[in-house]
């Protein structure tokens, strides 16, 4: 199996009143070009910061981060914006962040598409991740699990080869987080690149491959 990620010594600080906190440490890893890759541990251990390192949205102060062989570290800011646009989807934690809310289901998908300049059939996506029908509604008249549901949709729209997922169940009962993973279930199935940041035990058994970290260290990497 390929990797889509290659990351070495990856480490990220941040300046706080108190001086200075470091929030990963000397991350090395490799993430596979498909299935379903999860960053898990508990709150403040870091996996949200590896997830936002990876997701292109946040600059690493020491190590490399190489995606598909190419360093990003050399990416201006212009490139860095266009490969999240055009390869990496990501998904936040809460629903309604996800979305346009004042455009219907639809809307939503097309907006994705052409911000990424591309045209998508909604009702195609919508069919796919069981939401058919529902094109014409108002994103308010949709489930949490369905607004999450849809946003992964809208990764699709922009045609998105990696999906990235902050904690997506975290905000959801426990019949709409099945919705959620159902839907990461479906897109490993389809071939894409799955990263979730969670400490979900549910999430964390669908992983094919599980990273743990504590404190912003890597403690480990294995099967579920």
């Amino acid at each position: 199996m390929a990797d889509i990620f290659e990351l070495t010594g990856i480490g990220v600080d941040y300046t706080t009143p108190a001086g200075v906190v470091t929030g990963l440490h000397d991350v090395t890893l490799s993430v596979p070009a498909n299935g379903i890759t999860v960053f898990a541990g508990p709150s403040g251990s870091g996996k949200s910061t590896l997830l936002r390192v990876l997701g292109l949205f946040e600059r690493p102060a020491r190590g490399t981060l190489r995606f598909e062989g190419a360093d990003t570290g050399s990416l201006r800011h212009s490139g860095r914006r266009a490969l999240r646009r055009d390869r990496l989807g990501q998904v936040f934690q809460n629903p309604p962040e996800n979305l346009l809310d004042y455009l219907s289901v639809a809307d939503n998908l097309r907006a994705a598409a052409q911000s990424a300049r591309r045209r998508c059939e909604p009702g195609e996506i919508l069919a796919r991740l069981g939401l058919g029908g529902t094109g014409d509604w108002h994103v308010s008249a949709l489930s949490g699990g369905q607004q999450q549901r849809l946003a992964f949709g809208c990764a699709l729209a922009r045609g998105s080869s990696v999906i990235l997922a902050d904690e997506p169940t975290s905000q959801l009962d426990e019949a709409s987080a099945d919705l959620v993973l159902e839907t990461l279930r479906y897109l490993a199935e389809q071939g894409f690149a799955v990263l979730v940041a969670s400490h979900d035990d549910r999430l964390i058994a669908l992983g094919s491959r599980v990273a743990r970290l504590r404190d912003g260290r890597l403690e480990g990497i294995g099967a579920s």
